[in-house]
């Protein structure tokens, strides 16, 4: 029956609009009031019930909650916004809420209104992931979930799971959502999920010992996404929904599982979200092996599954895998998946049912996970600020803190490419004139990335960078980033009249996005053509800004002596214009290193739609990332220039160089092949690796004149690679903080099983003989390894 706003209801449907709008408005708040929960101690007909027993095991609870659920009351739980159940006090819930960078109002979950109006925004996760700090990543999740706390305390959530971090590899440059990813490099991304989700759910800090453990209480839910080899979106009118990823078992275990792993065994992830695409032939989300036998099974994974919006229905609706749309029902829910975003659970779940195509347990399974979340976050305890995290408040949301952590973040993470003659850092004299030139130089927006809400408060680089220089001239260059046409007599001109130029040009989200992919590499439109003709004129070498999440081939830039000095600000967040301003006028030596490979424009010629890691040379195919990439770069991976000179030295590793896997009578017996010997991993067994573990030591000097935030970073490679391995792979990074002439040692303990093992073609991990080195910036240390 369809209602019309000018026509009055009968009296009957009166009467029924008005309890349910008061059933609404006790269950499922839309005002500042106080969150919703289960387990009301003043309600002694529900709060008596066996799940709202704190004493008990939660799966005792759980078991308890779900024995009392009608098949209907079941099947309306498994989609993301799950419906309240009245008659056991349960209030609505809602799966869905983004927290990539900052609590989001981007999914259903999180309202930032009427009291909480805005929340923290970091920088896009790829420049965060930059700065090569993990303890820095560790404490942006902790204010991401005190925040999302601080959001459901005042009564503006109606759930408590954050679909974040993004842990997909970087694996081409064109990918539209490599923005938010922490890169190319398994290891960096790893190490970035375990941090962030450690942080976000309220874990101690990666490297630590970890409280939580499987079923700790949580402050906040993070979720690991997207399960797995997810990394095209729309690409020559190939979407993500119909893919197909063919990807050897070789380049699984080392390239796109993982991050996962690292996610799920260290990171104590509550939540995993199964992904769009099909991985060699079978649908993420209905693959049992992915997700029961790998996930539950060797990864011990704990928490719920969701899938991608719609991403049951496409299983039927586009890719055909399921002949009928219960078949789709049936494949996820046997596969392990929990939750669906979207209905199509809610539409065909009870029709498969009833068709005798699936078992009520299997629904039960499903909804034992997914209120083994909800109870993990306090949501069955009774009012959730008599709890724990109930003392978080709307004065911890953009706090000063906060705030700072943000700025604190770009800082780090923005990139030094090129820095000709010492151009950068400008002199701090108020008198100097400036240029400030490009369609990105009033940028507000685009410093945001995507997934994000409304930042505490923000300016444009322009605004920041008119604290340093009182006679500044602004023009855009161009209308927008596209930049079909440039104004090159006006731009020109305002540069002729400065002392320095200034000019910040690069991407946006019309450029790269979720559901966009670019076809090149360049910049936009007429960008580079204003760039040039922009440093021809001016007085002095020009500074040049790029902002974008993926690279761009600025390879005209790198060897133009007109353009002295190259920035990447990545999408820098709230804070990212005041961070820029500083790093160009010298309060802040930046440190930054790029977390993937800038590539030239020929990589193009590669389709998107080819997931192999490894080159093959027979075939011109010049592989992927900088683990295995033959082709042209701009800049490498890990690349990143700043105002100190660093000078690196090996003190100690390797005991005269070599490292024997044979020496004990325990030793399995070494496997040959046509590239060598070898051991496997599973047959060295965790305790032998642990004892065959490497301490490396590297001095690092700071020979500049200012302090500076650096990240160490260690490769491996190997002289001549076989097999498929890597020709250098990162396997370890720090920071440091050296004032001007500072030395420190860093320290690095390398498990050979870990760190210096590659995968086989059967995707078995194993440790080849043969000849190493490891590396720091220019210095090298040969090491052998003896099998």
């Amino acid at each position: 029956m369809k209602l019309h706003s000018h026509a009055p209801p009968p009296s009957a449907l009166i009467f029924f609009f008005t309890t349910a709008l008061l059933l609404l408005l006790l269950l499922h708040p839309t005002e500042s009031t106080q969150p919703p929960y289960s387990c009301d101690s003043s309600q002694p007909s529900t709060s008596s019930y066996p799940f709202c027993k704190t004493t008990l095991p939660i799966n005792q609870r759980v078991q308890d909650l779900i024995s009392r659920l009608t098949l209907d009351e079941k099947i309306s739980q498994l989609v993301n916004s799950a419906p309240p159940i009245p008659r056991l006090g349960i209030p609505s819930y809602e799966w869905w809420s983004e927290a990539l960078h900052g609590v989001a109002d981007v999914g259903k979950g999180i309202k930032l209104y009427p009291t909480i109006h805005n929340a923290t925004s970091f920088p896009q996760v790829i420049l965060t992931a930059a700065s090569f700090n993990d303890h820095l990543w560790y404490r942006i999740g902790q204010v991401i979930g005190t925040e999302a706390r601080a959001v459901y305390n005042a009564g503006q959530a109606t759930g408590m799971t954050f679909w974040a971090p993004n842990i997909n590899i970087f694996r081409d440059p064109r990918w539209g959502r490599g923005q938010e990813t922490p890169g190319e490099d398994p290891t960096v991304t790893g190490r970035y999920a375990v941090s962030y989700v450690r942080g976000v759910q309220g874990d101690s800090f990666y490297g630590g010992k970890h409280k939580l453990g499987a079923g700790g209480r949580l402050q906040a839910s993070a979720c690991c996404k997207h399960f797995t080899a997810y990394d095209l979106d729309n690409w020559n009118n190939i979407t993500r929904f119909g893919f197909d990823a063919c990807v050897t078992q070789q380049d699984l275990a080392d390239t796109y599982q993982p991050p996962f792993q690292k996610c799920v065994q260290e990171g104590q992830a509550s939540g995993i979200m199964c992904a769009y695409n099909r991985i060699n032939g079978v649908p993420s989300c209905a693959d049992h092996n992915l997700l029961t036998k790998v996930a539950r099974g060797q990864w011990d994974f704990h928490g719920y599954i969701t899938s991608d919006c719609d991403a049951v229905s496409i299983i039927y609706d586009v890719q055909g895998y399921a002949k009928k749309p219960e078949d789709a029902v049936v494949d996820v829910l046997k596969a392990g998946m929990d939750v669906n975003c979207g209905s199509y659970l809610k539409d065909h779940t009870k029709s498969a049912v009833d068709q005798k195509k699936l078992k009520v347990s299997k629904i039960d399974r499903a909804l034992h996970n997914l209120f083994s979340v909800r109870m993990r976050l306090g949501l069955f305890d009774g009012n959730p600020l008599n709890q724990p995290y109930g003392t978080i408040g709307p004065d911890q949301v953009c706090s000063q803190l906060h705030q700072a952590l943000a700025l604190e973040a770009a800082q780090d993470g923005i990139v030094l490419l090129k820095n000709s003659g010492r151009l950068l850092p400008l002199p701090k004299a108020k008198a100097i004139s400036l240029a400030v030139i490009g369609p990105h130089a009033n940028a507000l927006e685009a410093l945001l990335g995507n997934y994000h809400g409304p930042p505490c408060k923000s300016i444009t680089p322009l605004e920041a960078l008119q604290g340093y220089a009182k006679n500044i001239n602004y023009h855009p260059g161009c209308d927008s980033v596209k930049c079909p046409q440039a104004a090159f007599d006006e731009a020109a001109g305002t540069a002729k009249e400065a002392d320095y130029v200034v000019l910040i040009v690069g991407l946006d989200q019309s450029q790269e996005r979720e559901e966009l992919d670019r076809l090149h590499l360049g910049l936009p439109g007429q960008q580079q053509e204003l760039i040039s003709s922009v440093a021809k004129v001016a007085k002095k070498p020009v500074i040049l800004v790029i902002l974008s999440g993926g690279p761009v081939d600025i390879s005209f830039a790198k060897h133009n002596k007109n353009i002295g000095s190259i920035l990447w600000a990545g999408y820098p967040g709230e804070a990212g214009g005041i961070a820029l301003a500083e790093i160009i006028f010298g309060e802040h030596n930046p440190g930054g290193r790029l977390p993937m490979a800038w590539y030239t424009e020929d990589y193009v010629k590669m389709p998107m739609t080819d997931m192999r890691m490894r080159c093959e040379p027979k075939t011109g195919y010049p592989g992927r990332t900088y683990r295995f990439y033959t082709g042209k770069k701009v800049f490498d991976f890990g690349y990143g220039l700043s105002y100190s000179n660093y000078v690196y030295k090996f003190s100690s590793a390797a005991s005269q160089n070599k490292l024997y896997l044979n020496e004990s009578s325990i030793s399995p017996t070494a496997k040959s092949s046509d590239s060598g010997r070898y051991q496997l991993v599973q047959d060295l067994g965790g305790e032998f690796c642990e004892q065959k573990k490497l301490s490396v030591r590297v001095r690092v000097h700071n020979h500049g004149e200012m302090v500076g935030k650096h990240p160490v970073l260690l490769f491996v490679g190997e002289k001549k690679p076989k097999n498929g391995r890597p020709m250098k792979q990162l396997v370890g990074f720090k920071s440091v903080i050296l004032s001007a002439g500072e030395r420190a040692e860093i320290e690095f303990d390398l498990n050979p099983c870990e760190h210096l093992s590659h995968a086989n073609e059967e995707g078995l991990m194993a440790v080849g003989e043969g000849s190493y080195f490891l590396g720091v910036g220019d210095a090298k240390y040969p090491l052998d390894i003896v099998v």
